[in-house]
């Protein structure tokens, strides 16, 4: 028989009031068991007509403000976000059968963070974040990789390439958080943390 937690879910869900706690201790077993990268994630927004649109981000900062991760600001979901800043972040862990559902506002982070995750990142992918209009059309893939031979004969030195104007991070600050497990017959257990004045309550929820 499963250990349960105070609320008689599974012991997984632990008895912890910071939700913060409790992702960090998900996607460390992620990592571990994940055989994809666990730092991947849904990203829901909405513009300004009310369209809905998602794609999959990665996860590159945690603190007690919120979930980072990083994009071309002339991108569909920098424009997104900046005309209607809030949006939803989804984690499925397939194989242990675990999800989290993130959901808040977003912010922008500060030059000086971004700076940071963009100096330890790869000099491919540096360049990469260069010489890509994103999401834009173009006439062949060509005219891609011509680009990134002209951004790499202007970036020699591998050590030292600035990051670009148009490419930050964006802050999910969440609102709620909710944990689900995966149960047998569709009984699912979840978990939701809700953001108050006085800090963060706990409810579960049915299936």
């Amino acid at each position: 028989m499963n250990q349960k937690n105070s609320l008689g879910l599974n012991s997984c869900f632990m008895d912890l009031n910071d939700p913060f706690e409790l992702f960090k201790s998900w996607i460390a077993e992620a990592e571990k068991k994940e055989i994809r990268d666990p730092t991947a994630s849904s990203l829901a927004t909405v513009n300004n007509a009310g369209q809905p649109n998602v794609r999959m981000v990665l996860l590159k900062g945690l603190s007690s403000k919120g979930f980072v991760f990083y994009t071309n600001l002339n991108s569909p979901k920098s424009h997104e976000l900046k005309e209607n800043p809030k949006a939803a972040m989804c984690f499925h862990w397939k194989s242990f059968n675990r999800q989290i559902k993130i959901i808040g506002s977003v912010t922008q982070v500060d030059d000086r963070e971004a700076d940071l995750y963009f100096n330890s990142r790869p000099y491919e992918s540096k360049i990469g974040a260069w010489a890509s209009d994103q999401s834009n059309t173009m006439k062949e893939r060509f005219e891609l990789l011509k680009k990134i031979e002209d951004f790499k004969k202007k970036y020699k030195n591998e050590k030292n390439v600035p990051r670009p104007p148009h490419w930050s991070g964006w802050c999910l600050r969440p609102s709620s958080i909710e944990f689900w497990l995966h149960r047998d017959n569709r009984i699912h257990e979840r978990l939701r943390y809700n953001k108050t004045v006085n800090g963060w309550e706990k409810e579960i929820l049915y299936p």
